[in-house]
């Protein structure tokens, strides 16, 4: 896989109806196609998701892969806030707030997910004009 393809790439929990909404929010306000996605359930994605030291069968935290490093929690979500476009990329400004307040929210959000929102069976197929930023 070329980076040069993508500079960010976001591994989404993709059976998840709260991750698939966000997904489609971040098509919707990305218009300059700064992030690229794949499921953490499909090959690539699962295969990435190891590389980090998750587990794909239980996945607990989106991953933002960037030229950076890896973002996770609360940073890959501040981060994805910050590429939007006007006025979401304002989000990004929470980043001011510790960690130690931030994550434990994300993680509450993230272990009730399924339960609040519900799940598919399987992925979603994303929109035809959406198709080419999504991998694997």
């Amino acid at each position: 896989m070329s980076s040069t393809s993508w500079s960010h790439l976001l591994l989404f929990d993709g059976v998840c109806h709260l991750c698939d909404g966000a997904v489609q929010f971040i098509l919707r306000h990305d218009q300059q196609d700064k992030i690229h996605f794949a499921s953490i359930q499909s090959e690539l994605g699962s295969r990435l998701y190891r590389e980090h030291g998750l587990d794909p069968d239980t996945p607990q935290s989106m991953l933002l892969i960037t030229p950076d490093g890896v973002l996770q929690e609360s940073d890959a979500a501040l981060e994805i806030a910050r590429l939007l476009d006007w006025p979401w990329s304002l989000a990004g400004l929470l980043r001011l707030i510790p960690h130690f307040l931030r994550d434990p929210v994300y993680r509450f959000i993230a272990s009730h997910r399924y339960q609040w929102f519900g799940r598919h069976e399987q992925c979603m197929l994303p929109k035809p004009e959406w198709r080419q930023r999504f991998l694997g």
